[in-house]
């Protein structure tokens, strides 16, 4: 990697279907195809690291975080630039958990942080935490590119298959050239009202398991949810930041879809 191959991928253990509604919500164009049978991948077009000037990051964090709430399903933001590496975790409320790695490989992460993540993806806690702990200890032979490798190795036994050429490594540029070739579609911001309205067909559909809960639990959880959204957005326009803007998007509207009268 080098100074020039700035990306990211947002891989979602969910079915296109169910992360299509809320990648609407972060109004940045995306293209979405499948990564296996129960993986989907986001190659997004990254203006607000490109344009803004905004932590990569933290803009993935944010993103990552609004999806997997939406969806209640983990959703895992790979990112790299030229001097770092990393990856970012987030499993619906919980506290989001990461790793990161310097552009030649040195691990500066937490090893606690590799066995969170494991946990919450459901890996084996024995053979997989095993072939995850080398990425922790210094290792000359690989880089931030090889770390993400490995990482991606060990999803695979959990269904993921990244389409060819989605790999780690590349420019943004040869990203979304290479998912474009693979059929991806392209999910973008189309407004407020077509927003909504896909997440109530979505909601329709039973994609979100929330709303499958008791009324008055469903109730209670969206009440939740617009609690947490609007300051969650508020703080993110006070920081600028484009990513936990749309994480307190997607909790207000998710909020107020499972509030309605059904």
């Amino acid at each position: 990697m080098n100074a020039t191959s700035v990306g990211a991928l947002l891989l979602c253990r969910a079915d296109p279907s169910s992360v299509r509604p809320p990648v609407r919500l972060l109004r940045e164009r995306q293209l979405l195809v499948r990564a296996g049978a129960e993986w989907s991948v986001l190659v997004p077009e990254g203006r607000p690291w490109r344009e803004g000037g905004d932590p990569i990051d933290g803009v993935l964090t944010g993103w990552a975080s609004a999806v997997s709430v939406a969806t209640s399903r983990p959703v895992l933001a790979l990112w790299w630039d030229g001097d770092r590496a990393g990856f970012t975790l987030a499993s619906g409320f919980r506290r989001p958990v990461g790793y990161v790695w310097l552009a030649d490989g040195t691990p500066v992460g937490e090893d606690e942080a590799m066995r969170t993540f494991a946990a919450r993806l459901g890996l084996d806690p024995v053979l997989d935490v095993q072939d995850l702990e080398p990425l922790t200890l210094p290792d000359p032979e690989s880089d931030a590119r090889a770390r993400l490798l490995g990482l991606i190795a060990v999803l695979a036994r959990t269904g993921l298959a990244l389409p060819p050429g989605l790999t780690p490594g590349a420019s943004t540029d040869r990203l979304r050239i290479t998912a474009a070739t693979v059929g991806a579609e392209v999910v973008e911001w189309a407004g407020w009202r077509d927003a909504v309205r896909g997440e109530l067909h979505a909601a329709e559909e039973g994609f979100d398991h929330w709303l499958r809960e008791p009324k008055g639990r469903g109730y209670a959880i969206g009440v939740v949810q617009i609690a947490i959204g609007v300051p969650l957005a508020i703080w993110g326009l006070r920081r600028r930041s484009p990513g936990w803007i749309a994480a307190g998007a997607v909790l207000v509207v998710n909020g107020a879809v499972s509030r309605r009268p059904r």
